[in-house]
């Protein structure tokens, strides 16, 4: 009210007259376009009432407006578009909420992984395993390290001896910063070489000898056949003298293989890196593993009555693939044709494991090398590293760069101390030495004859002939090479029968 009313109302008062009822003003309708912000009220000030008439329907929630915000200010990507939205405005939101919690446990889940995996990295390589190896200091090492020079079939044959021969390594070539680019426990640098030995039946006598030369440096592979009758008088004590048998009659002070090994490497000059050694059986099942081995076949091979290779385009199952690389029954040349249809079988295994890698992939070569391991098809000093580090480099050998050789000589008669003959071969000295120093020694010196233990049963000058003096051939020549010349008189007489 204003000052003259009051001065009325007092007047009133003081003259005893009755106080007259004042008429109630018109009510207005309250705008209920409220903003979405509170309003500051006065500290004394009521709070605004929302009057409405009776049975009017409430108003509808007005749509906050659009405010601008700054680029980093928070808040500012969040906006209404359309009025389209639920009445209870806590559901605005929801969904940001929802997206951000996600994001977040994917967050945290990513780091509790990427923490897990660390500390596994570190427990692998922390050197908490004694490694324990022969004619070596005792190391600590960590389990990745363990691991990798792990030789699971080292204990059936055992660790090798270092050489006692002078390796005569070519210092023009290898010198103090060669190094042929791949980390293995080498004796020369540049080359790596295993001795492969394939038993008979009785796994006493190493009917199949090839010395396998990896030239890591120049990107090639070198193979050298020794046939199972050479003869080394020093190096067994069984009668025949051939070379099969110093693995079971050799040296009693040393281990098998080491016989072997010393045998190899005083006779022909190449040092041993390590070994591999299976027997007969355990070809067939390391064959069935990898799924056969393709291979074309001039002739039928009878082995035995029910034990037959058609000829043509087969895949060698395990059996056949003994079959295979054990006849000889019908070659012209015996056990020399022998060994020159086992180049045919090699070439062809060959193929096969490089097939494996390209279509398969090197991991599925590295499992099946694991079940060989696993199942102890093969004996080795090589670790699982060592193994598959080789296979590597030969699935990227061209078969132009790998070669086959076989130790020269020729067929003879001996005659025992009992009078037994006996059929050796003749091991050629001064070719093999030019062989060896051609082909086997890329790192290394010359060989001289004075550096070999061979010994010549036909004297260099009563040489019968030198057919065998030269017969390498590469994987890429073998690949359209014919089988040996077969004897037709040694045609089985059963086989006769049934024709």
């Amino acid at each position: 009210m204003n000052r003259e009313e009051r001065n009325e109302e007092l007047f009133s008062r003081t003259n005893g007259a009755p106080r007259q009822v004042k008429p109630l003003r018109k009510l207005k309708r309250v705008d209920d376009h409220r903003p979405t912000e509170p309003v500051y009220h006065g500290l004394h000030e009521a709070p605004s009432i929302d009057i409405r008439i009776e049975g009017e329907e409430p108003p509808r929630p007005q749509i906050r407006e659009q405010q601008y915000h700054g680029l980093h200010e928070k808040g500012r990507e969040r906006y209404v578009e359309s009025a389209d939205y639920d009445d209870d405005p806590d559901d605005f939101d929801d969904e940001p909420k929802k997206k951000k919690s996600k994001k977040d446990a994917l967050i945290k889940l990513t780091s509790i992984l990427l923490s897990i995996v660390a500390i596994i990295a570190l427990f692998l390589n922390m050197p908490i395993l004694w490694y324990k190896k022969s004619g070596q200091p005792d190391e600590r090492v960590s389990i990745m390290t363990y691991f990798k020079r792990w030789q699971p079939t080292v204990d059936i044959e055992g660790e090798l001896e270092k050489p006692q021969m002078n390796l005569n390594v070519d210092t023009d070539i290898v010198k103090e910063d060669f190094t042929d680019g791949l980390d293995l426990p080498q004796l020369v640098e540049g080359q790596y070489t295993v001795l492969f030995l394939g038993f008979d039946e009785d796994v006493e006598n190493t009917d199949v000898i090839w010395i396998c030369q990896f030239d890591i440096g120049g990107g090639k592979l070198n193979i050298l056949q020794v046939p199972r009758d050479c003869a080394v008088p020093n190096y067994t004590s069984n009668e025949t003298t051939k070379i099969n048998s110093v693995y079971s009659c050799g040296d009693p002070q040393i281990s098998k293989i080491q016989r072997v090994v010393n045998c190899v490497q005083e006779n022909f000059g190449i040092p041993i890196d390590a070994y591999i050694t299976t027997a007969c059986f355990d070809i067939v099942d390391i064959v069935d593993l990898i799924g056969g081995i393709p291979i074309h076949l001039d002739n039928e091979i009878i082995y035995e009555a029910d034990k037959r290779i058609p000829a043509g385009d087969v895949v060698l199952d395990g059996n056949q693939a003994e079959w295979f690389v054990r006849f000889r029954h019908e070659w012209l040349q015996g056990d020399i044709g022998r060994v020159q249809n086992q180049r045919r079988f090699m070439r062809a295994a060959m193929e096969k494991l490089l097939d494996i890698v390209k279509n398969e992939g090197k991991m599925k070569l590295y499992s099946y090398l694991n079940t060989i391991y696993k199942n102890k098809w093969i004996a080795t000093n090589m670790s699982v590293e060592d193994l598959s580090k080789l296979a590597d480099f030969g699935s990227t050998l061209q078969m132009e760069n790998v070669k086959v050789d076989m130790v020269p000589g020729e067929d003879a008669e001996y005659i025992a101390y009992n009078g037994q003959v006996y059929s050796i071969y003749s091991i050629h000295k001064r070719a093999t030495i030019d062989k060896l120093n051609e082909n086997f020694r890329p790192y290394q010196r010359p060989m001289l004859l004075s550096d070999s233990n061979i010994v010549e049963y036909v004297s260099e000058y009563e040489y019968e002939y030198e057919l065998y003096d030269d017969t390498g051939m590469t994987f890429e020549e073998l690949e359209t090479a014919t089988e040996p010349m077969r004897n037709p008189e040694m045609r089985p007489a059963w086989k006769e029968y049934e024709e």
